[in-house]
């Protein structure tokens, strides 16, 4: 179903509901979709499967051996002396 923002602002009780019940609503502005609004168990769905940010980030290559060891190896003092 539909709804014009300001009548979605005003009924946003039964917009859930009906999310929740009926499926996904849809917000339009000036008659243009905008926004949807989905029950909780809907938008899990949607985010099944998908990998976070971390899982991205651990999933990059694997570093060589060389370079592995470059990175354990480097200096734990700063490189340049800094007077406070």
């Amino acid at each position: 179903m539909e709804w014009p923002l300001q009548d979605a602002k005003n009924q946003f009780s039964k917009v859930v509901q009906l999310a929740r019940r009926e499926g996904p609503q849809i917000v339009t502005l000036r008659g243009e979709r905008a926004a949807v609004v989905l029950s909780a168990e809907d938008y899990d769905a949607l985010r099944a499967g998908r990998p976070t940010l971390v899982d991205a980030l651990l999933a990059g290559p694997e570093w060589d051996q060389e370079f592995a060891e470059s990175v354990t190896q480097r200096a734990k003092a700063p490189s340049r002396d800094v007077a406070f």
